[in-house]
């Protein structure tokens, strides 16, 4: 009985996810004026209007937003992994009081939302004059997703022997030669895993960017759909556009390190 309950299971919980993405899909090439009538209904015939209308847009709406989600995910991702894989290590590895202090302290990190944070966070941005500008998104990126990226480091170098190191120490290699050649392609899994998470959190995020930014000093992909939308109507076609040609990148990239990604999940639950 069990077993053919859970094929149907399965299928209705894809069902449930399949929906917004075939909205999303057969909005994309409807014309706008059909969107609101029917959004559900084929696109019949369809056009590729909306899309062509985004990418030529006068204002550059769409191709000024994805430079901006570009600079901030990449150059956010790429310090956290950094810092996170360092910083992981040296959890992972060390003994004393202070480690353990610290990992608590980041774990504790992890229970607070940004939105709890934000207008302190804006303030102290603005002491230091990186308000409204990419620095002070990229900064904030960095601060509040390091404990996330340090948990998953941290579980995954425990599942390295230690002796590797040992015998990297005594052929002469110093500590960051023993990482960066030694330790950190080995963490290639848990790095997949860091990369797609922060990537996806940091490209989707709304609220952070919407604030920090502000309306007048830069978007991103994501506050870019919101400025599509007007005060008193919205341009559906538009609107749909945007969502499409804006989950496009984050798939590819996906598509890229799917194969390391569950290796990075499940690469500390076996030790340590």
């Amino acid at each position: 009985m069990r077993r053919s309950i859970r094929p149907l299971v399965a299928t209705a919980v894809a069902a449930i996810f399949f929906v917004p993405l075939y909205v999303v899909c057969v909005n994309v090439i409807k014309p706008g004026p059909k969107i609101a009538k029917s959004p559900a209904s084929l696109p019949i015939p369809p056009t590729l209007h909306n899309i062509t209308a985004v990418l030529t847009r006068p204002d550059r709406l769409f191709w000024v937003s994805l430079t901006n989600s570009i600079v901030v995910t990449a150059l956010s991702i790429l310090i956290l992994t950094v810092l996170s894989s360092m910083l992981g290590h040296y959890l992972a590895r060390s003994k004393s009081r202070w480690g353990r202090w610290l990992t608590l302290l980041l774990l504790c990190g992890l229970m607070i939302p940004p939105q709890v944070i934000l207008i302190p966070i804006t303030q102290v941005l603005r002491f230091a004059h990186l308000m409204t500008t990419i620095q002070g998104l990229v900064l904030f990126n960095v601060g509040y997703y390091v404990p996330f990226g340090v948990f998953v480091f941290t579980g995954f170098t425990r599942s390295i022997p230690v002796e590797l190191e040992e015998a990297a120490a005594m052929d002469g290699a110093g500590r960051f030669q023993i990482f960066w050649r030694i330790v950190f392609p080995l963490l290639r899994p848990a790095t997949a895993s860091v990369l797609i998470f922060l990537g996806v959190w940091i490209w989707n995020d709304f609220i952070d960017p919407l604030v920090i930014l502000g309306p007048g000093q830069g978007t991103t992909i994501t506050t870019g759909i919101y400025r599509a939308i007007g005060q008193y109507q919205a341009d559906f076609g538009t609107v749909f556009a945007l969502m499409f040609l804006a989950t496009l990148p984050v798939l590819i990239f996906y598509l890229a390190l799917q194969k390391h990604f569950v290796k990075g999940l499940t690469g500390g639950a076996t030790k340590g």
